[in-house]
């Protein structure tokens, strides 16, 4: 066995196209004629799709909870990428709730650094780097 892709629950396909393409430089793949609404894109060997359902299992909460269901991307330069979250405006000092809040771990017990965001349907995005990295927080 191994993961193919991910599915991910959103209500306006454009907006979250936008997010996944421009936020994390995904590069969208062709997507079979399926009757629902949606787009695929490619993330390493694996693929993320995102499946328009506005009635399916969206987070209800505007938190970030790094404990709940959430996708995991893997960057080779986690310091580009946060640097990269921060000029769009992602940011730590955020209020809980704020759709902007950026959650770090730099050092943690996984052993790698990570940033959670929300994506625009509250979805949690973890992006996580290999080993440790001499970011200052």
């Amino acid at each position: 066995m191994m993961l193919h892709h991910v599915s991910i629950v959103v209500t306006d396909i454009d907006r979250s196209v936008a997010f996944y393409r421009d936020v994390f430089g995904l590069e969208q793949i062709e997507r079979p004629p399926f009757d629902s609404v949606g787009a695929w894109f490619a993330c390493g060997a694996q693929q993320i799709h995102l499946i328009v359902n506005p009635s399916g299992t969206l987070r209800r909460t505007a938190t970030i909870d790094t404990t709940d269901g959430h996708v995991a991307l893997r960057t080779d330069d986690f310091e580009a990428c946060l640097k990269g979250l921060m000029a769009r405006g992602f940011r730590e000092d955020a209020p809980d709730g704020d759709p902007w809040k950026l959650h770090l771990r730099l050092e943690g017990p996984a052993g790698f650094p990570q940033a959670y965001l929300l994506d625009p349907d509250r979805n949690i995005v973890e992006v996580n780097g290999p080993g440790a990295v001499g970011l200052e927080k």
